[in-house]
């Protein structure tokens, strides 16, 4: 299980299907843990109902079913699916229509879901999702990207409230790939993933909806930078080192 692990991590994030398909081939037995712990790419389904999209992952799926965070129903049609409490659906409700804002003021579109469940600790657990399609034919406004996407999962585990504070524990993943193709330059491909773990003691006289909102920006912030520094960073400076910048190689010429 270890090894597995270890070599999804190395996995590109546009492959990382593939590879968890051969995987769970390989180790029948650890299928509920791989599938737990693996993060995969994000998929976008229809809620028929409402007409709207919405994302498909393992905490809104249940046997072959997914529940839309619009509707509150399965699709496909499922019976005796668990649904949040009556509380937490309101929260639920709230939380979707403020992080759909938040959505278009940072990504320019895309999908997003909130799903909130309870947790065996009389606490709730609540997993923010955005999907970005960056390609010339889906969501991208630029027409910058051959092929491109940007899938964030951000699950908050909120414990109870003691004497008006509550712990925050957020765990974010973010999985990108990008494609583009010119002339002068080829075909590029990048893609990468990371994840990163904060924990916040806050008070919850702003609502937990509130709090859990500043942790997620405050992450996604740090998320980016990372991915500029790791990814685009080090890519960047391989290019230049195999092939310097016209007005380098003309400043390393000799005289005549």
């Amino acid at each position: 299980m270890e090894a597995a692990m270890d070599l999804m991590r190395r996995i590109s994030p546009n492959q990382s299907e593939m590879a968890l398909s051969a995987l769970l081939s390989l180790l029948p037995h650890h299928s509920t843990d791989l599938l737990s712990q693996v993060d995969q790419p994000l998929q976008v389904c229809m809620d028929t109902e409402l007409m709207k999209e919405f994302i498909l992952c393992e905490y809104n799926r249940d046997a072959d079913s997914y529940r839309s965070p619009w509707s509150n129903k399965y699709f496909p049609p499922l019976e005796d699916g668990p649904l949040p409490s009556e509380e937490l659906r309101k929260l639920e409700i709230e939380a979707n229509e403020v992080f759909a804002v938040y959505r278009d003021q940072y990504y320019e579109g895309g999908v997003s879901s909130v799903y909130i469940w309870e947790n065996d600790d009389q606490g709730f657990v609540a997993c923010f999702l955005i999907k970005k399609d960056g390609s010339k034919t889906a969501h991208g406004r630029r027409g910058l990207l051959q092929e491109g996407s940007w899938d964030a999962i951000h699950v908050i585990e909120v414990k109870p409230e003691e004497e008006g504070n509550a712990r925050y524990c957020l765990t974010s993943t973010v999985m990108l790939s990008l494609t583009t193709e010119e002339k002068p330059s080829g075909t590029f491909n990048l893609s990468g993933s990371i994840r990163r773990q904060m924990s916040s003691d806050l008070s919850v006289a702003e609502g937990h909806l509130c709090n859990m909102g500043k942790m997620i920006e405050e992450m996604e912030g740090k998320l980016r930078n990372s991915l500029d520094q790791v990814y685009f960073g080090k890519t960047r400076e391989m290019v230049c080192t195999l092939r310097p910048p016209p007005e380098v190689i003309q400043f390393r010429l000799p005289e005549s």
